[in-house]
């Protein structure tokens, strides 16, 4: 039924195929082969996924797929609901623009069928409620769109351009929000987008999931003509001839090498101690210093680290964060009994600006120091420290971004800079948005 809208199914194969795979279909010879050109050297899984992440180029109809496989999973996918409740089969775009082109094809499947067509109950701006109980809504990334909706399908279109300007990391924070949902429903994550830089949601879940069998999230890698073999040779030939280092990106899908994080993963994988616990008892005679990033419930979270140094060396001996609902006072209690354990009577915290977060600590008999730095000054003056292999730092489930933000925080938890009076050159610099708990827990001394 999907088919009438698709037009020549010919050249949609490679992702009817891997669609087919990340489903647990049995496939044949032919679309065997077709599999193994995009999903590395893993096998075809036998079971539906939990994730499917499907990086291809530019004009390889990434958009149309997406609203294809939303239709799918609304309609021809069985649901954990209660009874009443609604379920939300969720595409996120990575801009109003985009999201109003996908919910177009998602219209444009349901109104192509005169069966599919049958099933819709209303439409609404970006929402069409199916009579099934299911909605298929899209609109824009942000992880608000999330909260207090039952999702029963995710996916994540050009997840690897999305923007917010309330947050660094909204490919982070939005997957984050979205797991419990699909977990509770038994629901199915799919991530589609031409690749950018090596760093964020996609490019990690390529590095660790691409090639790998057996994990429940199948990766799969493909150029423009790949997935689209009706796009004309003249026109990848012009557009890489004209910038060779960005077609490979557009049209390759490579992640590009030219364009960076601050610190890249290999700088901080080196600094990652993978012998050691996650957290390190106090020792007697080392001097330790604490970090708090404040949070007073709601989207963000609390989190505190913990840190010292050995010679040159920088160690981040505890991490820890509270998410969901909490008593502020209640946490910061309970993280000031942890600082008491590692003999530390004053804590340094960012610059989140509510005088009750320095009075309750200072009611527990803590001094409270109140950074005054911005954050770009901060990740500047790290650097060296890790480029010196000088960082040591936990292993623990983390995005690109999330250990960033702890690789600059580690710096001056250990170091126990004095924030209140520190200047630079570069105070100026812009600082990051707040985090929410998937990469604030990694966020704990960066100010």
């Amino acid at each position: 039924m999907l088919g009438v809208a698709l037009g020549d199914i010919d050249t949609w194969r490679t992702w009817l195929v891997v669609l087919k795979a990340a489903f647990g279909r049995p496939l044949d010879e032919a679309e065997l082969e077709v599999f193994r050109t995009v999903a590395g050297d893993r096998a075809p899984p036998d079971h539906r996924m939990r994730e499917l992440w499907a990086i291809a180029g530019r004009r390889s109809g990434k958009s149309r797929m997406a609203a294809a496989v939303a239709v799918y999973l609304a309609l021809f996918q069985k649901h954990k609901l209660a009874p009443g409740e609604k379920g939300v089969a969720l595409v996120l775009a990575a801009s109003v623009d985009q999201a109003r082109t996908v919910f177009g094809y998602v219209r444009g499947f349901l109104e192509a069928s005169p069966a599919l067509a049958r099933e819709v109950a209303g439409v609404k701006r970006f929402e069409i409620e199916l009579r099934n109980g299911i909605v298929i809504a899209v609109h824009s990334n942000s992880y608000r769109t999330v909260r207090g909706r039952t999702v029963v399908a995710a996916v994540f279109d050009e997840v690897a351009f999305w923007r917010d300007e309330t947050t660094a990391t909204p490919d982070a924070e939005v997957y984050s929000a979205v797991l419990p949902g699909l977990a509770t429903t038994g629901g199915m994550l799919i991530g589609i987008s031409t690749p950018y830089r090596k760093l964020g949601l996609l490019h990690q879940k390529h590095r660790d999931h691409f090639g790998v069998d057996g994990d429940g999230v199948l990766v799969v890698q493909g150029a423009s003509k790949t997935f689209n073999p009706s796009l004309a040779d003249a026109t990848i030939a012009a557009q890489r001839a004209a910038d060779p280092t960005a077609a490979a990106a557009e049209w390759d899908a490579e992640f590009r090498s030219d364009i960076g994080a601050f610190l890249d993963d290999e700088l901080i994988d080196a600094a990652i101690d993978h012998g050691r616990p996650l957290e390190l008892s106090p020792v007697d005679g080392v001097i330790y210093r604490a970090f708090v990033d404040a949070a007073g419930g709601g989207p963000d979270s609390y989190t505190i680290s913990i840190g010292h140094k050995e010679g040159d060396v920088y160690i981040i001996d505890v991490v820890r964060g509270t998410s969901g609902k909490f008593d502020p006072q209640s946490v910061t209690e309970e993280y000031a009994k942890l600082c008491r354990q590692y003999r530390i009577r004053s804590v340094i915290g960012d610059n989140y600006a509510r005088d009750w977060v320095a009075g309750a600590w200072r009611k527990l008999g803590f001094e409270y120091i109140r950074s005054s730095r911005p954050k770009g000054a901060i990740y500047l003056e790290s650097l060296p420290v890790f480029t010196r292999g000088l960082a040591r730092l936990p292993h623990f489930e983390r995005t690109g971004f999330a250990a960033l933000e702890l690789a600059h925080g580690l710096i001056n938890a250990a170091a126990g800079v004095d924030t209140r009076s520190s200047k630079s050159i570069f105070d100026s610099a812009s600082q990051t948005p707040p985090l929410r708990m998937h990469s604030a827990i990694a966020s704990v001394a960066s100010a």
